[in-house]
């Protein structure tokens, strides 16, 4: 059996044209060799998988190149390459050294290619410093690493540095589709892509994946194929599972949730990729950000018809709720619940309320339409209520308890009958329940007891004392800040600016439950005024207090002078 080579190889670029996705940095390269402006230390740098050493092999071909007729001499012996992560002492660096002292026997330059440079050891980087900053003319060096910050600055400074970017997933997939041409091999665009995205920037990584999957599907690659081959969750589940939330079918939601985890993908994986289809979706809606959309034609297309279901304040809520799930994933102690509960959030966002169908009542809203009978007779305690004859909202009907005979009798119409067969009656009886329509009123007794603003302002400093010895200094001041002036069952209060207003105004509600109930006056109400004029009262210690005290009530003065008290709390 001939021996299989894998497609990273086989199909490994011979010139600077055939790299994909680093036009930048070959055709600096190319210009350095034409322009006899090469330096004499490069620092290839960059993910895995993205070219650094095919293009360190190409340059060291390329500059022995000039003067040779032989287009395919490699020059083998005029390039060497190290493992710095296996040659990674000083001795090693050393007989590098040593080499570089011997001219070349075929070509113009020595290539030294030294990759995962940054696994060297300090020693060895410092051994190396002196070669790398004068070397004879004949050497070159290009060191190549993914970790960049690895590497001391001292040889960072002696070298040219080129970046190398991630292989864009256009690309990548423009160059498998080339691979899979040459092969033979038919493929679906959808199915490229996935692959390119799968390899993450990684043309190196792309192409195993490549050989994995046609390994699997034969000559013949299609998305569905290459989705369960790699395990992953393709656009179109994140499609099925939107069109679940657009319709509120939280049961059938859930149960498409239990079915991506039974085929063994990840919750949190789930999740993440959801949020990424919202703002897909979300680009889908413009054209001018349809670009930033990396899918394939046939998912673009769906992407198009699904966005125009969804409304941009669902996507933008949407990619919010996935991503406070993502961020609370992993210190969820029910991680699969946290999930579930996204997905019922998701499905609420559109949902209108649940629309009630009459045969779901206890009793039809039909037989209130048959019985009119007032409200008044029916035990609700309610201040007012505006009544009309077929007023019985679906909600309360529901739930009320039919009446007796009697009353029915009693709340009989006994107004002009109409028939429902003509449009006239129809407008005349419509204009009849308009004229119908009373106002029930249940009167409640309330106290209005009458009461002096001294007791007002005894009741006022009771109720800041106590948010102050509940520890909330700050609302006691904002209370005594100014005395308030009583206007009949009107209390008005200054305050010097809008802020401490709103900040009053989130205790006002507890303050006039404890006058009106003290006061045993329910009409009691608190006029806010700002006037930034007013004059602040500075902080009150135990004497001023007690003065304070004492001019809404003299009799404290009695009490504590016969009693002995002393006034420090």
């Amino acid at each position: 059996m001939e021996q299989f080579i894998v497609s990273a190889r086989k199909y490994r670029p011979q010139t600077f044209n055939d790299v994909v996705g680093q036009k930048a940095i070959t055709n600096t390269l190319l210009n350095a060799i034409e322009n006899n402006h090469l330096a004499s230390a490069l620092l290839f740098t960059g993910p895995r998988g993205v070219g650094k050493t095919t293009c360190a092999r190409i340059l060291a071909r390329k500059i022995n190149q000039p003067g040779y007729d032989d287009p395919n001499e490699d020059f083998a012996f005029n390039v060497f390459e190290l493992d710095a992560a296996s040659n990674n002492s000083v001795d090693d660096i050393r007989n590098l050294i040593d080499q570089v002292r011997i001219p070349p026997q075929t070509g113009k330059y020595k290539v030294y290619i030294i990759d995962e440079v940054h696994m060297l050891s300090s020693a060895a980087f410092n051994a190396f410093l002196k070669t790398l900053e004068e070397p004879p003319k004949h050497a070159i060096f290009i060191l190549a690493t993914t970790e960049k910050h690895k590497i001391i600055p001292t040889i960072l400074s002696r070298c040219q540095i080129f970046d190398f970017k991630r292989i864009t997933v256009k690309d990548a997939k423009e160059h498998l589709a080339e691979v899979a041409q040459n092969q033979g091999i038919e493929f679906e665009d959808d199915a490229l892509h996935i692959i390119a995205q799968k390899a993450d920037g990684a043309m190196r990584d792309a192409l195993s994946i490549f050989d994995r999957v046609v390994s699997y599907c034969g000559s013949n690659l299609t998305r569905q194929a290459v989705t369960e081959n790699l395990n992953v969750l393709d656009y179109e589940t994140y499609i099925n599972v939107t069109d679940l939330i657009l319709e509120n079918k939280i049961p059938d939601l859930l149960i498409s949730f239990n079915d991506i985890l039974a085929k063994g993908f990840d919750a949190h994986h789930f999740v993440a990729g959801l949020a990424s289809h919202f703002r897909d979706l979300l680009v889908s809606k413009t054209p001018a950000t349809l670009s930033l959309l990396e899918v394939g034609e046939q998912a673009q297309k769906m992407y198009g018809v699904q966005s125009q279901k969804c409304t941009q304040e669902f996507l933008l809520q949407g990619i919010a709720i996935a991503n406070e799930c993502d961020l609370k994933y992993k210190l969820s102690q029910n991680q699969r619940l946290l999930v579930e509960l996204c997905l019922m959030q998701l499905a609420s966002v559109t949902f209108d309320g649940e629309k009630k169908k009459a045969e779901s009542f206890i009793i039809p809203p039909t037989y209130f339409r048959k019985n009119d009978y007032s409200i008044a007779e029916q035990p609700k305690k309610t201040i007012e209520n505006t009544v009309s004859s077929p007023a019985v909202p679906p909600k309360e009907a529901a739930v009320a308890t039919p009446p007796s005979p009697e009353a029915v009798k009693k709340a009989e119409p006994t107004g002009p009958q109409f028939s429902a067969l003509s449009l006239s009656s129809i407008r005349a009886k419509k204009a009849l329940e308009e004229t119908k329509k009373v106002i029930v009123r249940e009167t409640v007794d309330l106290p209005t007891e009458a009461f002096t603003e001294t007791e007002m302002l005894l009741q006022w400093t009771n109720y800041a004392k106590r948010l102050g010895d509940k520890g909330f200094r700050i609302m006691e001041s904002l209370l005594l800040i100014n005395d308030p002036v009583l206007n009949g069952t009107t209390i008005s209060i200054e305050l010097p600016n809008e802020g401490s207003k709103l900040d009053f105004e989130k205790e006002m509600n507890g303050l006039l439950g404890h006058l009106r109930g003290h006061l045993h006056n329910h009409n009691v109400t608190i006029e806010v005024i700002v006037n930034e004029n007013v004059s602040i009262k500075k902080a009150l210690n135990d004497q001023d207090k007690y003065n304070r005290l004492q001019e809404i009530n003299p009799n404290i003065d009695l009490l504590r002078s016969t009693f002995g008290l002393d006034i420090n709390a």
